[in-house]
């Protein structure tokens, strides 16, 4: 493994730190202004290979920042298991950068069809049950094995449930976390738009969203918790996408506020993939989480 020496010394990586997913539109303008930022994320799949401009510019921003690898490939809950080229390519790009964190999502997204091993190039949900626990387990602990660290689960803003669980998502969790080690990256916009879609789907005998959130929370292993993501998503008439094209809603912001005080000062992400905006609105968003944050960072 690589050391840290020889990377520029960061700003702080710990607790109340606060960061960016940095994304195409703003490669050169973050490189040229370097804004306060704690870390920046990057989506790892678009960085493999064995160099190129892609590689070099996220060494250029490794040199300057901190980086969290967050990975949307690895489909860890496939019963078909993990794809050893995606997990190596992930080893290599880990050992180039020494990210702060790695993390991906609890899904699903390979499997076998007509002999053929497939991909299909979407975050699907998984069942919540002994039998998937088993899977995922054993796919994680393959990663962290080879990767030499623990890796941070997402949970999953999902527009169908399959049938099968025999357990609630939280506890499915919490079961992943005791068994591998790994920790959990909490998506309060995730959680937030699931449980809209809930109210879409049940009508109004559905709990209200923000106390479904809560109790979702609060069935989380306090200690379980690594990192927290903030997005935005799309109201439609049917439906609530996840679709990270705008700014984080009030609700959440909410949300995110009552996650800090029950996990309490923990590194938080601005992700904003779709309709990117100027840097500017984005590192306001990043201040916003810093100023909630900055009291349990003080406190811890």
């Amino acid at each position: 493994m690589l050391t840290m020496n020889r990377f520029a010394p960061a700003v702080s990586t710990g607790p109340g730190s606060v960061g960016i997913g940095w994304r195409h539109p703003h490669y050169a303008e973050l490189l040229e202004t370097r804004p306060a930022l704690d870390f920046l994320e990057v989506h790892s799949e678009n960085f493999f290979g064995e160099g190129g401009a892609a590689l070099a510019l996220l060494q250029q921003a490794r040199a300057a920042y901190p980086v969290s690898l967050h990975g949307v490939g690895l489909a860890l809950g496939s019963a078909a298991g993990v794809d050893p080229w995606h997990l190596e390519q992930l080893a290599r790009l880990a050992e180039r950068i020494e990210p702060v964190r790695i993390s991906d999502h609890a899904c699903f997204a390979r499997g076998r069809v007509n002999g053929q091993d497939v991909h299909a190039g979407d975050l699907l949900p998984i069942p919540f049950n002994q039998e998937s626990l088993d899977v995922f387990c054993r796919n994680l602990q393959q990663v962290q094995e080879r990767l030499k660290r623990p890796l941070l689960v997402e949970n999953l803003s999902a527009y169908l449930t399959l049938a099968g669980s025999d357990r609630s998502e939280t506890d499915f969790l919490g079961e992943l976390v005791q068994r591998t080690g790994c920790a959990l990256l909490v998506d309060v916009n995730n959680i937030y738009v699931n449980a809209l879609n809930a109210r879409i789907a049940g009508g109004q005998d559905t709990p209200d969203p923000l106390r479904a959130c809560v109790h979702w929370l609060a069935r989380l292993p306090a200690g379980a918790v690594g990192e927290i993501h903030l997005a935005g998503h799309c109201v439609m008439d049917d439906i609530v996408i996840d679709d990270h094209g705008s700014r984080v809603a009030a609700e959440v912001w909410q949300l995110y506020a009552h996650a800090i005080a029950r996990f309490g000062a923990l590194p938080s992400l601005i992700e904003w993939d779709t309709a990117i905006p100027q840097l500017p609105v984005l590192l306001g968003e990043a201040e916003r989480a810093r100023r909630l944050n900055r009291p349990a960072a003080k406190a811890a």
